[in-house]
This record gives C-alpha cells, sequence and structure tokens, in this order.
C-alpha cells in the first residue's frame, strides 16, 4: 500500500488513500478538490522523498475542536482571567496519492 507525507498548516501529515483525516483550516469550501504536495512518497520499503508528487484530497467539511480553557492568576494580586479557545479544522479525504 502507498503512503505519503503531506505539510498543510505547518503540520505534517502521513496519509494512504482512502484515509480522512483533520488538518489546520484550508480555505476552500466543503465538496471541492485540494491538491496537496508530497513531501515523500513511499510503497512499502521503498521511499522516494521529493519529486514533485502530489496528493489529491477532497473538502468533507468545517468545524471546531473541543474547548481549551486558558487560565491566569498571580496569588495575593486579585488578578485572574479565563479565556475559552476553540481551534478550527477542516476534515479532509485523501483520494489519489
Amino acid at each position: 500500500m502507498s503512503y505519503a507525507i503531506i505539510k498543510t498548516g505547518g503540520k505534517q501529515f502521513a496519509v494512504e488513500a482512502g484515509q480522512t483525516l483533520r488538518v489546520p483550516t484550508i480555505g476552500e469550501k466543503a465538496g471541492s478538490k485540494v491538491a496537496i504536495d508530497a513531501l515523500l512518497v513511499g510503497e512499502g520499503k521503498d521511499a522516494k522523498v521529493g519529486g514533485g508528487a502530489t496528493v489529491s484530497a477532497t473538502v468533507v467539511g468545517h468545524g471546531k475542536g473541543d474547548k481549551v480553557i486558558v487560565f491566569k492568576k498571580k496569588r495575593r494580586k486579585q488578578y485572574k482571567r479565563k479565556q475559552g479557545h476553540r481551534q478550527g479544522f477542516t476534515e479532509i479525504k485523501i483520494e489519489k496519492i
């Protein structure tokens, strides 16, 4: 089975054809096709670095992750701040390597 290492949103992901994964937000609409450059393409134990290979994927949808609470406090100073954050993501399905 062939696999590839792709980079999107400042992160690297190991992907295979037919796989669905969540990546940092991509500015494409749901249902559109996306071409992502592959850093490495391999089949079994053979791997080829670079070479201009691309991975084609389809955008399944967009969403937000779980809430993370950011809480700051300084003792004895009456200072505390509570803030929530939900990181956005795009769900993609790998079509072809």
